[in-house]
């Protein structure tokens, strides 16, 4: 079962919270841009970290994980929340979209 948490940071970047945002199946994990915009807004936290994990074990980020990312960035970015990085864990490692230039 896939799952994806946010870590929910201060202007210190230290954290406010560390969250599950929703809870998916093998190859699928809904995620809403509004909730969680929303979330970082009720905590007042001014930055975020999106991690997730991929039950295939692979941790390539797949096209819906790049839309998706792109979108809670744009979103976040117009009120003033920053998206440090999404991190995606797999039994073969993890990928990190701000190492791999995607943020």
């Amino acid at each position: 079962m896939s799952e994806i948490r946010i870590l929910f940071l201060d202007k210190r970047n230290q954290i406010i919270a560390d969250e599950v945002q929703q809870k998916g199946t093998v190859d699928h994990t809904p995620v809403y841009v509004r909730e969680v915009v929303k979330r970082a807004l009720e905590l007042s936290a001014t930055a975020v970290v999106l991690v997730h994990n991929h039950p295939s074990g692979d941790p390539t980020p797949s096209r819906a994980d790049i839309e998706m990312t792109k979108q809670i960035v744009g979103a976040a970015k117009n009120l003033g929340i920053v998206v440090h990085d999404h991190i995606i864990v797999g039994k073969q490692g993890h990928a990190s979209f701000r190492g791999l230039g995607l943020i």
